[in-house]
């Protein structure tokens, strides 16, 4: 019971945050940063344990796969213009894709970081449920990517509209595909806020990060430290 009623107190909270961003539409109101921040203070007041909370909070961790695949809803709405700019966003999703997997790798042993913490940093740039099964496979803390993916969604809606008007990137596939590679949901969620039709690129870029990483990271971190 007690994790349901966490559960509650959590979609309360981001319910609440989410109407706060509304208002003052500012990066550090966003609910994807109150939310998380308000737990932990919650969780550490009242000397709950995370396997506690995630007994309710589990629900949301298993809701994230349907959430994904119901971004293919606006993607049937602008079929032809995806259809029309399909090589310029595979070409330039694969590219961005393989440089996310190969800086964050160097970066990590920049920072001699151990085998384990790099290859949980390595998928940060996909969507939750993929990265995390992605870090599994290559030998990663599920969990720990988890918070990286999280990091990278927050920084890339703060920078990315930053690199958008400093380098006055008017067209909205380029701008869609900008976010949705380089920082998934939450990237995808602050194109949408741009048009619809940036959200919707941003959807399918994001989609293709997530499959070309989960084929690629493997093998490239296999070539990389092996």
């Amino acid at each position: 019971m007690l994790g349901i009623l966490w559960l509650i107190i959590t979609l309360l909270i981001y319910g609440l945050s989410k109407k706060l961003y509304r208002a003052y539409p500012k990066v550090y109101f966003s609910p994807l940063l109150i939310t998380p921040l308000a737990l932990i203070i919650g969780l550490m007041l009242t000397n709950v344990s995370f396997d506690t909370y995630n007994g309710g909070g589990k629900w949301l961790s298993l809701m994230l796969q349907p959430a994904t695949i119901a971004f293919a809803i606006p993607l049937y709405k602008y079929y032809d213009v995806l259809k029309k700019h399909a090589i310029e966003i595979l070409a330039s999703v694969l590219t961005g894709s393989i440089v996310a997997i190969f800086s964050s790798a160097l970066f990590a042993e920049w920072l001699h970081l151990d085998h384990q913490l790099i290859s949980s940093l390595v998928p940060r740039s996909v969507t939750t449920p993929i990265a995390m099964s992605v870090s599994q496979v290559i030998g990663g803390v599920p969990n720990i990517t988890a918070v990286f993916v999280i990091i990278t969604g927050l920084l890339g809606s703060m920078i990315g509209p930053m690199v958008v008007k400093a380098l006055r990137i008017d067209g909205e596939v380029a701008r869609g595909v900008l976010l949705g590679t380089s920082a998934h949901g939450t990237g995808t969620s602050k194109a949408f806020e741009l048009s619809s039709l940036t959200g919707t690129i941003s959807s399918i870029s994001m989609i293709l990060a997530a499959l070309f990483t989960l084929t690629t990271a493997p093998l490239l971190i296999a070539l990389m430290f092996h």
